[in-house]
Order: structure tokens, then C-alpha cells, then sequence
């Protein structure tokens, strides 16, 4: 079932968007219902809120480190190549 979305805009935005529908040979409507799906799409899915407590609860964890050449090498050795140090 459709519903009907009413926006105020200022003539010069309407003008702008009218312009590019036009472009597009296609209704202003169809234009704005495509510009709502792409910033559908384009926001997260998920809260960040749950993505930032994921990586606290991982930095209070404690893993193997070393500086970057050291652990490079050791890399290096598993795959079975010799770097020379």
C-alpha cells in the first residue's frame, strides 16, 4: 500500500530537483523515491553503539604483540620464506 510523504522545499531546491528529473526523463517523485532508497542503502545497518562495545570488550583483551619487523619476520618464517635478519 502507498502512502504519501509531504516535503516543504524551497523553490530553488524544487527548481534544482525538477531539473535533474528532467535530465533523467523521469517524474520528480520517481527522483525522490530513488534519492530516499539510495540513502537507505548508504546508512548502517546496525546501531554503532554495538560495533564500539565490540571493539572496547577487544581492547581490554590481551594478545600477542610485537614490533611490526619482528612479527613481519615471523610471518614471513610461517610461510616458509627467509627475509635474511
Amino acid at each position: 500500500m502507498s502512502k504519501r510523504l509531504q516535503v516543504l522545499l524551497e523553490e530553488s531546491d524544487l527548481e534544482e530537483i525538477r531539473r535533474l528529473a528532467a535530465r533523467r526523463n523521469i517524474t520528480v517523485a520517481d527522483w525522490v523515491r530513488e534519492a530516499l532508497r539510495a540513502a537507505r542503502q548508504q546508512a548502517p545497518a546496525k546501531d554503532a553503539s554495538r560495533k564500539l562495545d565490540a571493539i572496547r570488550k577487544a581492547a581490554k583483551l590481551g594478545y600477542p604483540t610485537s614490533d611490526v619487523r619482528t612479527m613481519l619476520a615471523e610471518i614471513e618464517r610461517g610461510y616458509g620464506v627467509d627475509d635474511g635478519r
